[in-house]
């Protein structure tokens, strides 16, 4: 048995904060439970030093150098160590998924960005829900965000040495996101090749595509392409069984609402009707879908309905509702294609 102290990383957001302790101590029991065997004991919050730590043990003895690669992407996490005799923390730690610089994901700022920890959170989760859990240092996960926004979820999985996909209605958003990814690259000095070109399908033109390529292109480039399109209509749009996760942050019904080809739509359970059987063939057997969602707007209940009824089978994760602002009470829904 070996005990362990994980220090949460500070947020701008005040009230993401003080649910990170709560958030990541639930992310931590998903990751021991699905890719570590099981081995870990439930954290508690502990405070030392007049600081907030979040302490769990291991079975089985320390933990492995895997171990400390796998909690190395947790979502908040800041700093591990391991807690010896007499409450002395020794620092441990090994290198991560991430191979760019976080301004990728902290730089940009616009009115409604999820907060960047939560959107890490929520793939983490929803990756560790596949049949590929185990290869979560290993594969290279295809990731579709069919809600992309500015690409937030888009530039999480570049992160991680992934490839994705976003589909997004707002052409503004759509340029937006083109215009930071080139300037980022060109000013990283990052190899890529990067094009907006027409979106057609069935010879009729719905919007742009914007497509980069990022690396060598010799040595297998990652790639990222976000589509301007109605997530509502995703049929030709892209390959059937392409996407090993799809992650949606949702609209919550206040004063985020979702477009679509029908117009402005207030919440996410009609968005969900109409989209769910496009966005699940898009998904490969194995895979999950990871979705946000305000239950102030609509009970879980139906949106694991909604899940069921398109064929998915719910995952049980517990302990990730928590309070975004007066008007929203976030909890994530996970399910997988079998």
């Amino acid at each position: 048995m070996a005990r362990y102290a994980l220090l949460t990383a500070p947020s701008a957001n005040r009230v993401y904060a003080q649910s990170a302790p709560d958030l990541v101590a639930a992310e931590l029991s998903v990751f021991g439970e699905r890719a570590m065997d099981g081995r870990l004991e439930p954290a508690e919050t502990v405070e030392f030093a007049g600081l907030p730590y979040l302490v769990f043990e291991t079975e089985g003895g320390p933990l492995s150098d895997d171990d400390l690669r796998l909690l190395a992407n947790l979502s908040s996490g800041y700093a591990l160590f391991e807690v010896t005799g007499d409450d002395l923390f020794r620092p441990v730690g090994r290198p991560g998924l991430d191979r760019f610089d976080d301004d990728l994901i902290t730089i940009q700022k616009y009115a409604g960005k999820t907060n960047e920890h939560f959107t890490k959170l929520l793939l983490n989760v929803t990756v560790l829900a596949t049949s590929w859990a185990d290869q979560l240092l290993t594969r290279r996960f295809t990731v579709l965000d069919p809600v992309a926004g500015r690409g937030t979820t888009l530039n999480q999985a570049l992160m991680y040495g992934w490839d994705a996909v976003g589909i997004e209605l707002d052409g503004k958003d759509v340029e937006a996101y083109s215009a930071f990814l080139k300037t980022w690259l060109k000013r990283k000095r990052i190899k890529h090749t990067a094009e907006v070109t027409p979106l057609r399908r069935e010879g009729k033109r719905l919007g742009r595509r914007f497509d980069a390529r990022i690396g060598d292109v010799r040595d297998q480039p990652q790639h990222v392409a976000l589509l301007e399109a109605d997530t509502t209509a995703t049929k030709g749009l892209l390959k059937g069984n392409s996407a090993d996760v799809i992650v949606a942050d949702l609209p919550y019904g206040v004063v985020h609402g979702s477009r679509t080809g029908k117009g402005l739509a207030r919440g996410p359970q009609e968005l969900l009707e109409e989209s769910l059987p496009g966005w699940v063939a898009l998904l490969r057997p194995g895979g999950a879908l990871g979705m946000s969602w305000n239950t102030h707007v609509a009970p879980r209940e139906d949106a694991l309905d909604l899940l069921e009824e398109n064929g998915l089978e719910a995952v049980d994760y517990e302990g990730f509702e928590h309070r975004v602002d007066q008007g929203i009470n976030r909890d994530i829904l996970v399910a997988r294609k079998v």
